[in-house]
């Protein structure tokens, strides 16, 4: 499977047999180059302009928006409800969580995206999306955790790969912190600045890597469009 950070909150997710996923698609004011990419399926976090840019996703996806059981193809695909704050959602509203079951060889790898996510995760949240394998997750602050909280996010769930997103570049426009506010919090990791945007995820390998919050496998991605 493939993972490509179009930058902000966008991945596109492609898994072995090719169903191709897209994640919070933005426009033009965020500052990252537009259109975006072709998908089948686009998943929607929350409705702000930076995340709900469907128009920007060229063809005709289906969209997902909200809480639920989802087949995206081959894909199965579960939307659990969070906030972007963390007064409940009373001051920036609601936030899905999508977390998608990607089939492998013989494997199947759960990727979890938590948009834009303003709160740590309550039990019953943890339970809802489950034991994770690559964690897709906010780090910039400002509209969601910080970075220090989502470290300690990362020590709760337990991953075996994070990737951080939503945080500060050079061309986007919102005053987010950058990513090494966020690495620099996770010293005993296996940090990697792969240089590129997208990355292929063999099923096996991620698989063998150990579950842990203090020492996972952390690829930041450089967008490069």
């Amino acid at each position: 499977m493939k993972l490509k950070w179009l930058g902000h909150a966008c991945f596109l997710i492609t898994a072995d047999d090719g169903t191709r996923i897209l994640t919070d698609p933005y426009n033009a004011e965020v500052g990252y180059k537009l259109p975006l990419e072709d998908a089948d399926y686009v998943t929607v976090s929350h409705d702000h302009f930076d995340h709900n840019s469907v128009a920007n996703v060229p063809g005709s996806p289906e969209v997902i928006k909200g809480p639920g059981h989802f087949e995206l193809g081959t894909v199965n695909a579960v939307g659990v409800p969070t906030a972007h704050d963390e007064q409940g959602g009373a001051k920036r509203g609601h936030n899905t969580a999508y977390c998608f079951d990607l089939p492998g060889a013989g494997e199947t790898v759960r990727i979890c995206h938590l948009g834009d996510l303003g709160h740590q995760l309550t039990p019953q949240q943890r339970e809802s999306i489950g034991e994770v394998d690559v964690l897709l997750v906010p780090t910039g602050g400002t509209y969601t955790i910080t970075a220090g909280g989502a470290a300690d996010l990362v020590r709760q769930m337990r991953p075996r790969v994070v990737v951080p997103m939503h945080y500060k570049t050079d061309v986007l426009s919102f005053p987010l912190s950058p990513v090494t506010d966020f690495t620099q919090l996770m010293g005993r990791a296996d940090i990697e600045f792969t240089g590129q945007p997208s990355v292929t995820l063999d099923a096996a390998e991620v698989k063998a890597l150990e579950r842990s919050g203090d020492r996972p496998k952390v690829l930041v991605l450089e967008y490069t469009r």
